[in-house]
């Protein structure tokens, strides 16, 4: 018998996906912390100024910051209580971020529904202005304003929106529960993001490992004519914005370029349920779900958690870590940020908490370049992360950026496949960050 093929993309990689830990686990409502940090800036573009001073008593939804700029989205406190602090403190990449830190009462009102409208009742304008109110990043990780992304150059019309129901990083299992127990939502969400471009035509990609979801999904959008559900392949990084176009569509994004100059817009299913509620009770985004999960978590689970929550409340809500844990991660393994120690927060595009013990760290001695080309072989951009990590090593920028630096999405492939065990991805991190401080010069 045949082997049945499905769309995907050229390069990527096969990790064990591991999902098994937390992919049979519903979601629940994480317990409200004693106290949550919120990051004024929680997105790509200009950061978000405080509406708040330290004593103010604040309210669930109410917004906490925001800026005049067009390229950012506002912040909302996830609880009631009292503003302790604003001040610098490091988010999980480590850069200091200017934050709201919010004692919280020890009783939690629930979120009042406002009076909301259906698609038909909505203009685009409408949908853009919702999701701009309401704070909407993309929560995939990228974390860029989806009013932005609703906005699209005049002359890049979009005609197909895709929701990006992958899920193809390793561990993380929120989407995968988001599509079960909220498939409706789903397409609704859907359903005005393409209203909101004026597109014809909706796409939900979803990858082989999860047909559950792809049966609860194509119910949900059976009587929905220009929505369909696509199932590719099962490939790291298939949910990736240019190659799920490519696959889905057959279209290539050029380097440089966004998926509007192709005609397409990609959201996540997070962000599609987060555009539903916004749109239907006037929710703002002041929590989301994630996974928090990996063998060294004792109860892998995925959780509806406040924004601000603590990682380590998060953990303590999983029943804690197993004998042995070496290795925490903020997101998933493959673009994840690796933690010091247990003190990150959760932020809106925060996918995973991932504890890791010594049987899936592979902790060795960087050693130089054999010139394998697995790295360019397993590249989805079609890159050289080879001649990457040798310009940057040389520390010429120059050359670091004639190589592509800036079209790597830092996927993780080539320093998964790479024998010599180059980190990759902390050459090009780097490499960025010089580049990016030489054009403010």
């Amino acid at each position: 018998m045949a082997k049945t093929r499905y769309k995907s993309f050229k390069g990527g990689i096969h990790p064990p996906y591991n999902k098994q830990l937390a992919s049979s686990k519903a979601i629940e409502q994480a317990p409200v912390p004693a106290e949550v940090t919120i990051p004024l800036n929680q997105h790509i573009g200009a950061p978000n100024s405080p509406l708040v001073s330290v004593g103010d008593r604040v309210s669930v939804g109410q917004k906490i910051g925001e800026t005049e700029a067009f390229v950012s989205a506002p912040v909302f406190s996830s609880v009631a209580g009292v503003v302790k602090a604003i001040e610098d403190i490091p988010n999980f990449t480590g850069a200091k971020v200017k934050s709201v830190v919010i004692t919280t009462d020890a009783n939690q009102p629930k979120w009042e529904p406002k009076p909301g409208k259906s698609v038909d009742e909505l203009s685009a304008d409408d949908i853009k202005a919702i999701a701009k109110n309401a704070g909407l990043v993309g929560m995939g990780g990228a974390a860029f304003p989806t009013h932005v992304k609703l906005s699209p150059p005049k002359d890049k019309p979009v005609d197909v929106v895709i929701i990006n129901a992958c899920e193809c990083e390793p561990f993380l299992t929120c989407d995968h529960r988001l599509m079960l127990e909220r498939p409706a939502d789903l397409v609704a969400g859907l359903k005005l993001f393409m209203k909101g471009v004026g597109a014809e035509r909706g796409v939900i990609g979803i990858e082989a490992n999860k047909m559950d979801a792809v049966e609860k999904v194509r119910s949900a959008a059976s009587s929905e004519p220009n929505i369909e559900v696509e199932i590719l392949e099962v490939k790291y990084p298939e949910g990736s914005e240019k190659q799920l176009i490519s696959a889905v569509t057959g279209r290539k994004v050029p380097p440089g370029k966004l998926p509007a100059e192709v005609g397409c817009l990609v959201q996540n299913v997070g962000t599609a349920i987060a555009m539903h509620e916004a749109a239907s009770t006037g929710k703002p985004l002041y929590e989301r779900v994630l996974t928090v999960t990996g063998q060294g978590i004792k109860n892998p689970s995925n959780f509806l958690a406040k924004i601000g929550t603590p990682v380590a409340a998060l953990i303590e809500a999983a029943g804690g870590t197993t004998d042995g844990p070496v290795k925490l991660i903020m997101g998933g393994p493959m673009t994840g940020f690796a933690q010091e120690e247990p003190i990150a927060n959760v932020v809106k595009g925060s996918s995973g908490v991932l504890v890791l013990t010594d049987e899936l760290v592979d902790i060795r001695e960087e050693h130089g370049c054999v010139r394998c080309t697995k790295c360019v072989e397993a590249c989805p951009m079609y890159l050289m992360p080879n001649y990457i990590v040798e310009a940057v090593q040389k520390e010429d920028w120059a050359k670091a950026e004639l190589w592509g630096t800036m079209d790597c999405f830092e996927c993780g492939c080539c320093s998964y496949t790479c024998p010599a065990y180059i980190p990759h991805v902390q050459y090009v991190r780097k490499a960025k960050a010089e580049i990016a401080a030489l054009k403010k010069r």
